[in-house]
């Protein structure tokens, strides 16, 4: 089975490498999509795989890495776009 998931991650997700620790994980699980940063210091991230794949790098990305600090997140499913790479994104 497939799943997609939009995530908004607030907090002190902004240089403290984020966007490739989010990649780099998407990765190592065969997980697609993209992550960005928002001009309002949020992070956006798009995920979509198999469930159980989706589910880990979810997992991941509240904890985020070493020196991020998480304040808020914002998660809601999405339909499943069938994309082919995970991409960091840049406004």
């Amino acid at each position: 089975m497939k799943k997609a998931v939009r995530m908004y991650i607030d907090g002190t997700v902004q240089d403290v490498f984020f966007r490739g620790f989010v990649k780099e994980n998407a990765e190592r699980h065969n997980v697609k999509g993209f992550v960005r940063n928002l001009e309002d210091g949020r992070v956006e991230i798009f995920l979509e795989g198999n469930i159980q794949d989706v589910d880990k790098v979810v997992e991941l990305c509240k904890k985020g890495p070493k020196h991020a600090q998480i304040k808020g997140i914002d998660m809601r499913p999405e339909k499943f776009q069938d994309f082919k790479t995970f991409k960091i994104l840049h406004i």
